[in-house]
């Protein structure tokens, strides 16, 4: 029989499925063919530009991040339609003028470059009027890309700049005019400017372009290949298929929604096949999208922010970040294997499933850019962007090794302007944030905030972390992972900072959380665009995500309580510790949710399971003992008696 094969080419259902749950991909398509080609050149030299720098070495910081602004404000306006009832295939004459006053800004920036600097903050008229269109710009572009959510937001925030002396209690402040702001907005590098544009500017950008390369020499078919030829014809396969592709696809390209769609194209309807129903299926491609964005090395580039948010190597913090990572995939990928076997769900036949060898042979090259990264990054001693820079270099050089891979020059430069077009949305995001994060610090919100959680969370930790938890979760829905870490970073991780947690702790703690609201209804955006591709129950979907990234809601816990597990001021030994436990943790939630192990288990053992699990989230010794003594009661029921037979329900 023919072997199975990902095909990467989405039809217009697929595509209808990302733009109706991923606004930011609504783009428009010109009839006009000289604008195509015109705006395709355009992308092309915003790439080279970005290229470039990060190798002869960017402007100026207000320069550079004014101009990464400007040209992605451009973009927003020649791409994203005003509103989803205009026209896609036509660009307006407003909105033409509007991308043309974008570039004026940065203009202006770079002309009076010597005069903002030597005015020190203190803005004059022509810097108020230009701030305040950079504040409009950004608004509207993050309407058009985003939807009225974050700029709604980032409205109550200036509001609340403006009124807030009116507010009574803690969050009042002394009061600030507009003209404060906007010095904050605008010339301040605390603001738009800030750094979070100045990490899309740099790295978010190039790792865009790097991800648009590997799409291109066929990376992306290399894992689902590789996914399946080793997963594919074990009990479950295609559930285990699409955790494992869906997370390494979902680390490099942060899109959950589109990883969900791109992936789940393929290995939704195959699980539906296998017998796994359809709310199952799309939960099980949700999680495992959503769940690329903690995983090392890229984190859907969230990395990047996380290392100059707190001020640590970039190379540190996947490392902190890689064990709680992969027991998330390893909760995942229990689930399904119980799943499998408590309903007798067999994988693919091997006859059908394309051969490892076969696949090293063809496409195994394309490992070694992965590799170089990881060298660059950990051991090289030079710099992230530098890193992304000879990385995109070795990557295209890698790709000509075999023809399979190889690209053209036209393959090359529709990757370059892929690079510019799928930063637009992250960008734009990115500076809307810096205006919430400019009032959050001028008025002293963020201290406020993080007084007012420990207040309500009094003396207990566990109830500081439950509050902060609901925090980042209702911050997150419907905002992409990017900018709702931001915010919940600059909101609720002091919070978590001044009960003395390590501050890498709680921006990981805070970024789950506000990733996990794609996950949860009922805003659970990952989960209704897999429910759209599966044909089930968007709600049904939405909880059934939950249940299966269950052990993900509690791993924030396990490092907040068990730094060792972040691998943070532990040895070897501890850490391969800690390591083991945790897996026996995530094995017996999977056991407790699922019900099933070698046969089915009683309610009361479930619960006993799930408590034992909980038991071995710290580093109390006695406690670790309490979790195996549970284990082996389970264990015990387990292997006396006969076997179950498969059952075909939940």
């Amino acid at each position: 029989m023919a072997e199975i094969k990902i095909e990467s080419q989405l039809g217009q259902e697929q595509i209808d499925i990302i733009e109706k749950f991923d606004k930011n991909q609504k783009t428009r398509s010109f009839d006009s063919k000289m604008l195509v080609e015109l705006v395709y050149w355009v992308c092309i030299t915003i790439s080279l530009y970005h290229f470039i720098t990060s190798y002869v070495g960017a402007p100026a910081t207000l320069k550079h991040r004014s101009l990464h602004v400007g040209m992605m404000l451009f973009l927003s306006f020649i791409l994203y339609p005003v509103s989803d009832k205009s026209s896609r295939k036509k660009l307006p004459g407003y909105d033409m003028m509007l991308a043309v006053l974008s570039l004026c800004i940065p203009l202006y920036v770079w002309v009076d470059y010597p005069n903002i600097i030597a005015r020190a903050g203190i803005i004059n008229t022509m810097d108020l009027i230009v701030g305040t269109v950079l504040v409009v710009l950004v608004m509207d572009a993050s309407r058009r890309i985003s939807g009225w959510p974050l700029t709604i937001l980032a409205l109550v925030f200036v509001f609340y700049g403006l009124f807030g002396k009116n507010i009574p209690g803690i969050f009042a402040h002394r009061g600030y005019d507009w003209k404060s702001l906007v010095n904050q907005f605008f010339i301040s590098t605390d603001g738009i400017y800030g750094t979070s544009v100045g990490v899309a500017a740099s790295y978010i950008f190039l790792f865009i372009l790097f991800g648009e390369i590997m799409n291109k020499c066929g990376m992306g078919q290399f894992f689902n290949d590789i996914a399946l030829a080793l997963a594919g014809g074990s009990m479950g396969g295609p559930a285990k298929v699409a955790v494992i592709a869906s997370g390494f696809l979902g680390s490099i390209n942060g899109s959950a929604i589109a990883n969900v769609v791109t992936t789940g194209t393929f290995t939704i309807p195959l699980m539906k096949k296998t017998g796994y129903s359809r709310e199952f299926a799309g939960a099980v491609e949700a999680t495992a999208s959503v769940g690329g964005q903690i995983l090392p090395p890229v984190m859907g580039a969230a990395a990047f922010i996380m290392a100059e948010m707190i001020g640590i190597s970039y190379g540190r913090i996947i490392i902190y970040a890689a064990i709680p990572a992969i027991l998330y995939y390893v909760g995942i990928i229990i689930q399904v294997h119980l799943r499998a076997l408590k309903k007798d769900l067999h994988g693919i036949p091997k006859e059908e499933l394309p051969k490892p060898g076969h696949i090293m042979k063809d496409k195994g090259h394309l490992l070694i850019p992965i590799v170089f990264l990881l060298t660059m990054l950990l051991f090289s001693g030079r710099t992230v962007i530098f890193s992304a820079f000879l990385t995109i270099v070795v990557t295209i050089m890698v790709s000509m090794l075999r023809k399979s891979t190889r690209m053209s020059l036209r393959d090359i430069l529709d990757a370059f302007a892929g690079g510019a077009r799928g930063t637009v949305s992250v960008a734009m995001a990115c500076a809307i944030v810096g205006i919430i994060i400019a009032v959050t610090s001028i008025t002293g919100f963020g201290l406020n905030m993080a007084n007012a959680i420990i207040l309500l969370g009094g003396t207990s930790i566990i109830a500081t972390l439950v509050l902060t938890m609901m925090t980042c979760m209702i911050l997150g829905m419907g905002l992409p992972s990017i900018p709702a870490y931001l915010i919940t970073a600059t909101i609720a991780a002091p919070a978590l900072v001044k009960l003395g947690i390590p501050v890498v702790a709680a921006h990981l703690f805070v970024f789950y959380f506000a990733m996990f609201a794609n996950l949860t209804p009922p805003v659970a955006l990952a989960a209704f665009a897999a429910a759209g591709v599966s044909g089930g129950n968007p709600m049904k979907t939405g909880f059934a995500s939950v249940k299966l990234a269950l052990a993900g809601f509690i791993i924030p816990y396990m490092f907040m309580f068990n730094n060792e597990l972040l691998l943070l001021d532990t040895n070897l030994p501890s850490a391969f510790r800690v390591a083991v436990t945790s897996v026996i943790g995530v094995t017996m939630i999977g056991i407790a949710v699922e019900g099933y192990f070698r046969k089915n288990v009683p309610a009361p053992l479930r619960a006993a399971s799930f408590a034992g699990a909980l038991l071995l989230i710290t580093a109390n010794v006695v406690q670790d003992l309490i979790g195996f003594a549970i284990l082996a009661v389970l264990l015990v029921q387990q292997f006396r008696g006969s076997k179950d037979k498969a059952v075909t329900g939940l």
